[in-house]
């Protein structure tokens, strides 16, 4: 009987409480959320890894094609009379797969010289005569400019990146944005704000350049070309939308206002501090890789490094000469002349914006090269302008300096 009624009554201590379910393992939505953050993540990591291996390797290969190219051009030219290749086919070279050239030969000078781009994929470098593969495109050529130096570093506050030219040796570098201006303490920066630092000798520029800062120096004749070419080469820097179509911004020379002017930091403000807001005053140029440079041309002289005592090209007698008629070649090094880099630029004149050259063949003396001319230099101004009558001692308050690094 106790055993039936335990039975029917049941078990008291067991009644109102169902018996307890075995928990089943898995993941909360919190630990799911987590899971799926982590493994984003490192998708992300493994594509950037990928995509830096990819690029490194696009880089390596146009370094290694333009490096190449640039052999067997010179095995070409060193077999034919010195003759550069007249084009691609001849020099050997076809594209292939995802390497592409470009190709620019020079005959209108002696001796010939060409331009050579390679790229792959997105990495592009370029070969010139006698030159070694450097990072980027041709002048006039598509690719991809660097915008940043070789070595990861970045450029002093104030100055801009140059890609380099194969063709005047140089690598990318950084060149100020604006003409040298004095601190207040004898110091060189690049601001937008002030007038540019004049009354300084080619002599004390190179001195101040020095300490403006660590590997600073004064702008060199090839660094002055290289930026001079790139520019040229930019469709936007001239007034008929496209190279050598009317004429490149020649900056402020028409003596309106009658001194050196102040720059904007907006860039797109290239009329600033000029009385004719249009026309051949814009004091802005763009470079290959986007990089805007203020008075290239025009506002004041500046100084390069660059010295000689004779091989001036022209004529007896100092004279503002065009450049496309100009008598004599000389033999200054580097090669001053815009068509030496530029074909098309054989029949370039002021007319073109390009400015003029002011020498004297004739002269031995010790001249320092000071380029761009000043805010009254006419169509003497320009980024090809160059005048070699002063020696480096020469100060006046049109004479003024950049500085590269």
């Amino acid at each position: 009987m106790a055993v039936v009624n335990l039975i029917l009554k049941g078990d008291a201590s067991l009644r109102g409480h169902p018996p307890k379910r075995s928990r089943q393992p898995g993941f909360t939505l919190v630990e799911l959320l987590i899971v799926i953050v982590v493994i984003a993540i490192l998708a992300a990591i493994t594509v950037v890894a990928y995509n830096g291996i990819t690029a490194k390797a696009n880089i390596a290969s146009a370094q290694s094609a333009a490096e190449q190219a640039g052999e067997k051009i010179a095995i070409y030219t060193a077999t034919n009379s010195d003759q550069v290749p007249p084009d691609l086919a001849t020099a050997g070279l076809t594209n292939s797969g995802s390497t592409s050239y470009q190709y620019t030969p020079n005959t209108t000078v002696s001796p010939q010289t060409y331009c050579l781009t390679a790229t792959v994929s997105t990495a592009s470098y370029s070969v010139a005569t006698g030159g070694t593969p450097t990072a980027g495109p041709c002048p006039g050529h598509t690719g991809t400019a660097p915008t940043t130096l070789a070595d990861g570093s970045s450029c002093p506050t104030g100055y801009i990146v140059v890609p380099g030219s194969s063709l005047y040796g140089t690598n990318a570098f950084c060149v100020m944005k604006y003409d040298a201006k004095n601190d207040g303490s004898g110091n060189a920066v690049s601001t937008a704000a002030g007038s540019p630092w004049v009354n300084i000798s080619q002599t004390t520029a190179i001195s101040t350049s020095a300490a403006a800062c660590s590997g600073c120096h004064l702008i060199t004749e090839a660094e002055w070309l290289t930026i001079a070419q790139n520019v040229t080469s930019v469709a936007s820097n001239w007034s008929g939308g496209s190279v050598g179509s009317g004429y490149i911004y020649s900056g402020h020379n028409d003596n309106a206002p009658a001194n050196a002017l102040a720059a904007d930091t907006n860039d797109s403000n290239g009329y600033y501090g000029e009385t004719n807001t249009g026309g051949n005053q814009r004091r802005t140029l763009t470079l290959t890789n986007g990089n805007v440079i203020w008075d290239m041309a025009g506002n004041v002289w500046q100084w390069t490094s660059g010295t000689t005592t004779g091989g001036q090209p022209g004529a007896a007698g100092f004279g503002w000469r065009q450049w496309n008629s100009v008598p004599g070649t000389g033999s200054l090094s580097p090669n001053p002349f815009p068509s030496y880099g530029i074909p098309s630029a054989s029949g370039w004149n002021s007319g073109q914006g390009i400015g003029q050259l002011y020498s004297a063949s004739n002269d031995t003396g010790v001249r320092g090269f000071f380029r761009s001319d000043y805010w009254n230099g006419g169509s003497a101004a320009g980024v090809w302008a160059l005048a070699l009558s002063n020696s480096p001692g020469s100060t006046g308050s049109i004479l003024g300096f950049r500085v590269s690094r």
